[in-house]
């Protein structure tokens, strides 16, 4: 089989090469045309977020072809499926990269207003760093983002939101797909969010949980391992880099962190049991806490409401870990415990995550 999806990758390169064939094309009206040049393919289909369709056609040049109805302004992933095996679009450069799923993207552009829209206003800085975590050993990586206006030389210090991927994701997730640095510029241009450092580390604490393939989902052992280990690589690893080399304000009144699925449930799991080290809380589409709460959160109580500045629980309505983040919210409020219970239409995809963050940002600090 792996050898099969080589030969027809090849093979899909050199026809990229030999037929000149614009893929994808979106029209003024939000359309988008995908189109593969596969003269000897005898089934192509695109699967493309928020499509119905997928079945192209080939024309007599050997050119397949699909057009969608009008899609709403976003940045949508999509892959096409080769006589059974799936490839990426050759002739898009625009990529959805990703430990075990990497997918070609398509971006129908918007208003100006939208949070992820590239705007003429001031931008930040994403530095990248690398270290040897004595921890999980191994070498790893994380980001931090500085916002426009940020001097090392300066004495002006600002609050940090610790900015957590899913899994299946590298720690670059949030900025190459999610596009969280150009979301916080757009909203402290506009006055809608504080000036604030946010880090994205690597959100594993062992990286057998994700070597090994999806399979790493289904040892709770080895999960619990990944939580565990998580939290010790950021709170005596990446918090102490970024205090020592960033001019953050090292106090749990200026220390927020949030993140999207697994890294959802790092952020509760982190947050909530270290409320000495972190006032606000988020949590998008949160995958991967146990069935029994007060386990995982046993000192989390009422008396957490005069700590938390702010608990933040995000999902879509069409996520299948929707009703697994009801539960949980609806066990905060039979604990007292305050919260924000955030829906918005939506499956598990950065199509949400980046709409979620854009909410929840203005909230801090």
């Amino acid at each position: 089989m792996k050898l099969a999806a080589t030969l027809i990758a090849l093979n899909m390169a050199a026809c990229a090469l030999a037929q000149p064939v614009t893929s994808p094309h979106v029209a003024p009206d939000g359309r988008v045309t995908f189109r593969l040049w596969a003269p000897r393919a005898t089934s192509v289909q695109v699967h493309c977020e928020g499509v119905k369709a997928s079945r192209m056609k080939k024309n007599d040049a050997g050119v397949w072809s699909l057009t969608t109805e009008p899609l709403q302004p976003d940045i949508y992933a999509y892959s096409f499926t080769v006589d059974g095996v799936k490839t990426l679009d050759p002739r898009n450069p625009l990529i959805k990269y990703n430990l075990l799923n990497i997918d070609s993207q398509v971006h129908v552009p918007g208003p100006a207003s939208l949070p992820w829209e590239i705007n003429d206003v001031p931008r930040g800085v994403i530095h990248h760093h690398f270290y040897k975590s004595a921890i999980a050993g191994d070498q790893r990586d994380y980001y931090v983002y500085t916002p426009p206006g940020y001097e090392p030389a300066q004495a002006k210090r600002y609050p940090v939101l610790y900015l957590l991927h899913g899994y299946s994701d590298a720690a670059d997730a949030w900025t190459s797909v999610g596009l969280a640095n150009v979301i916080l510029d757009n909203l402290i241009a506009r006055g809608q969010a504080k000036p604030m450092i946010v880090v994205m580390p690597l959100g594993y604490g062992t990286m057998e949980v994700v070597t090994g393939g999806w399979g790493g989902l289904r040892s709770r052992n080895l999960w619990q391992t990944n939580l565990d280990k998580f939290q010790k690589t950021l709170l005596d690893e990446v918090v102490p880099r970024v205090e020592a080399a960033y001019k953050t304000r090292p106090d749990r009144e200026d220390r927020a962190i949030a993140g999207l699925s697994m890294g959802g449930a790092e952020s509760l799991l982190t947050g909530l049991n270290a409320l000495d080290r972190f006032a606000y809380v988020g949590a998008f589409s949160s995958g991967g806490l146990g069935a029994d709460f007060s386990k995982d959160f046993p000192r989390l109580d009422k008396s957490a409401n005069t700590k938390l500045h702010l608990l933040w629980v995000g999902c879509g309505e069409q996520d299948g870990l929707f009703a697994p983040n009801q539960k949980f919210c609806d066990w905060l409020s039979a604990q007292g415990i305050h919260h924000t219970w955030v829906h918005i239409p939506g499956q598990h995809s950065f199509r949400v995550w980046r709409r979620l963050l854009a909410k929840f940002a203005p909230l801090l600090f």
